[in-house]
């Protein structure tokens, strides 16, 4: 009779990662939200150049902001998040414009309301069932626009899944025709819930900057304690690296040397339409400037 001996099994250190990864996030859930205090910013200068958000719903500042947050810390940018719209739920409008003030307020961005409690119903059906409702949103993003004069701006791309990011999309190419003739600026369209087809941008978070970040969204205190994205989105700024290597750096080509970034896509409005700047793809890692992307 062969007798059988138990063996420990081998180490196995992909199981060990995978472990420490779930475990993180379960620890991550018990951390306090939007407790952190609020920390002391350098001033901007007053004739700063300025980089407008159009958030179609609070939180996405603090999810797709990297860039904007790079060049708020390294060039001196003035970063406005401007709400869009405040949630669908009117009973929980003020709420999160309250959890808005405070989430920027950490990260040092300004803050600007469209109208008391938001815009409403932005989405491709409106444009297209209520032409009244949607010129007069319309105007409102037009008039925050000239007011402001940035030099750049962000919105989500025209296919970003989420009706009312693919309707903050096609809100802002409305307010951009709007503006004069020689009205110019840089364009970075975001993605979050649907992937853009033709990125031409990567731009690398520092684990500072994703961790302010992450701070940040945590001042979204119910909807995060709803759902706790918020610990998602260190993976997710991974998952845009592996992608971001081949769809922006070139199919076949060498991986950046990143953990955490995220996809973009950079035109310019000029001459009333929105133009490339260069061909192919652009990645910025930390360290490099990002008013290079400008030049």
């Amino acid at each position: 009779m062969v007798s059988l001996v138990t063996m420990s099994a081998p180490h196995n250190p992909y199981l060990t990662y995978v472990s420490s990864l779930a475990e993180m996030v379960h620890a991550g859930k018990q951390f306090p939200l939007g407790s952190a205090p609020i920390p002391a910013h350098p001033p901007v200068a007053d004739d700063a150049p300025r980089a407008l958000i159009f958030s179609p719903h609070p939180d996405d500042e603090c999810i797709i902001g990297g860039l904007a947050l790079r060049l708020q810390r390294e060039a001196g940018y003035r970063v406005v998040n401007v709400a869009v719209t405040q949630g669908s739920n009117k009973a929980r409008q003020q709420g999160r414009w309250d959890e808005l003030t405070k989430a920027c307020a950490y990260l040092g961005f300004d803050l600007v309301q469209t109208v008391p409690g938001g815009l409403e119903r932005i989405n491709a059906g409106t444009r297209i069932a209520d032409p009244p409702h949607w010129a007069a949103c319309v105007d409102v993003i037009a008039r925050i626009l000239a007011e402001q004069q940035p030099a750049v701006v962000f919105f989500p791309h025209e296919t970003d899944w989420n009706s009312s990011h693919i309707g903050t999309y096609h809100l802002l190419v409305d307010a951009l025709g709007r503006q004069g003739a020689g009205f110019a600026c840089h364009v970075v369209e975001t993605e979050f819930w649907g992937a853009m087809a033709t990125p031409n941008l990567m731009v690398e978070s520092s684990v500072q900057d994703l961790a302010d970040m992450m701070t940040a969204l945590s001042f979204h205190v119910e909807e995060v304690r709803r759902n706790p994205y918020h610990l998602l989105v260190p993976p997710w700024m991974q998952d845009n690296v592996r992608r971001g290597g081949e769809v922006v750096g070139g199919q076949g080509g060498a991986a950046p040397d990143f953990m955490f970034a995220t996809i973009y896509r950079l035109r310019e409005w000029k001459d009333g339409a929105l133009n490339y700047r260069y061909d192919g793809g652009r990645i910025l890692a930390a360290g490099a400037t990002p008013v290079t992307l400008f030049a």
